[in-house]
Parts: structure tokens; sequence; C-alpha cells
């Protein structure tokens, strides 16, 4: 099937890849599916799109990437809601908010995207702590670079 984005233009991808966000992301409660799309600038960032609304879409990455240390709890409610059994079928990632320069670009560690990569169901996850923020900076491991700067 075929989608309109609001980064690629039009884009082919395979139904059985669509992510199903049955609350969907805060602000966005109509929005319920959405496929994660890599970049070809760079393989690091992907976008989370709307296969319903092409000019919904987020940037996106896996946090550790850039804080090996993120670590916190998934509730029961959420473990259960999205049929999670294995800890292997967690994807996290967390929100970017792209600034110019990009140096100024931030992450959102306060509320993940959990995904079970083996059903394809998520939630946007909002942390019951101060331990993370919501504009946490992006700081590249060494000898990694970020290409379109």
């Amino acid at each position: 099937m075929y989608i309109q984005t609001k980064y690629m233009g039009s884009v082919e991808v395979d139904p059985s890849k669509i992510l199903y966000f049955s609350s969907g992301l805060p602000g966005f409660i109509e929005e319920k599916e959405f496929v994660l799309l890599n970049t070809a600038e760079n393989s690091v960032f992907q976008i989370l799109q709307s296969a319903d609304t092409p000019e919904i879409a987020f940037v996106v990455v896996n946090p550790y990437y850039f804080y090996q240390n993120y670590v916190f709890d998934l509730d029961e409610n959420l473990l259960n809601g999205l049929s999670i059994t294995d800890a292997e079928d967690v994807m996290v990632l967390a929100i970017v908010t792209v600034r110019k320069p990009f140096a100024e670009s931030t992450l959102n560690l306060k509320a993940p995207i959990i995904i079970n990569s083996q059903n394809q169901q998520g939630k946007q996850y909002i942390l019951n702590t101060d331990s993370y923020p919501s504009k946490a900076a992006i700081t590249l491991p060494d000898s990694a670079s970020v290409k379109g700067e």
C-alpha cells in the first residue's frame, strides 16, 4: 500500500509494518496508525509517520544511542495493554524536537514511545519520575556524527 508522507512524498509500506496506537498519541488521539520510516540521510533517526494524515510525522530515535544509561520500568497496565511478554520484544523510541542549528535539538526522555515489535502495538508512555527531562540534549557518542547539520 502507498501512503502520503510529510517528508518523503508517496511511499510504499508493507501493511504488516503498520504500528497501532489504540489511544493515539497525546495531542493526536484520532491518529491510531503509524509507520516507522528510515531516513536516507542518517540511519540513527527515523520518521514516525501517520498512515492517515500526511502532515503528522515525528522525528524519532532510539534513545540508547545517546543515553546508554536510560533506564525505567514499564508498569503492569502497559505490559498488559501492549501484550508484552518478553523484554526482547520491546522497542523504545524518543521523539526529537529538531531545531536549527541541529545542536540545539532535544529528545523527549520523559515520554518514550514503547512498541511491542511482535504485534506492532504502541503507546507513548509518560514516566512518573523527574529523573529524565522532556528536553534532553542530543549529545553524540564519541566518534559519531550526524549528517545534515
